[in-house]
């Protein structure tokens, strides 16, 4: 048992988790991590805006998954590894881009990941449609402020819950879905004006 101190101030008292041993962590990050490490690549490219950045930062947040595989409460897996990849991006970010650049090329290597297999054959016309609307969105996105670049991120492309989103950015879920209205607005006006 151990004491802490919650964020009232107030003591108490936690069980103690037995230390994973490394055949039983190995395990738990292959079942755990590993299938949503696609996920976590995707939202680094898409928070960095660089294919190259976004491999060192989902490495680096595989590493720091591993390490901390032991604190893995059993909930939600996904969520649990993107909060840890965006937490990481930001750091990543913070140390090795000055904070006046904002990078958004890349997004074109992005994996089509919004369009199903069961949509059924597909004419060209049809493909260079999707890729030009998809072209269209990316670019929009990318021209998003950071908060909400990420949260239509989180939302509309990882499909996250809005609790999950708010355990994740540590704010409550009406911020949640008000950074998600206002972003979607934006995203809409950014649109228009490049359709126009």
């Amino acid at each position: 048992m151990n004491l802490r101190l919650d964020a009232d101030g107030k003591t108490r008292v936690v069980a103690e988790r037995a230390k994973l041993d490394s055949d039983q962590a190995a395990t738990l990050f292959r079942n755990t991590v590993l299938p949503h490490l696609a996920d976590g690549l995707a939202l680094a490219r898409w928070l960095a805006g660089d294919a190259t950045d976004a491999e060192d930062i989902v490495q680096e947040a595989a590493m720091k998954a591993l390490r901390g595989i032991d604190t893995f409460e059993g909930s939600n897996a996904r969520a649990w590894l993107l909060a840890i990849v965006r937490n990481t991006t930001f750091s990543w970010l913070a140390k090795h881009r000055p904070k006046a650049l904002v990078m958004v090329g890349g997004l074109a290597e992005i994996d089509e990941t919004t369009y199903s297999a069961e949509a059924g054959p597909d004419t060209p016309e049809a493909a260079l449609i999707r890729r030009a609307d998809t072209a269209l969105v990316e670019a929009a996105i990318a021209q998003l402020p950071l908060p909400f670049r990420e949260i239509v991120v989180f939302r509309d492309i990882n499909e996250l819950s809005y609790r999950d989103i708010a355990a994740m950015l540590n704010v409550p879920i009406g911020t949640v879905m008000s950074r998600l209205s206002r972003a979607r607005a934006r995203l809409a006006s950014i649109i228009a004006e490049k359709d126009s």
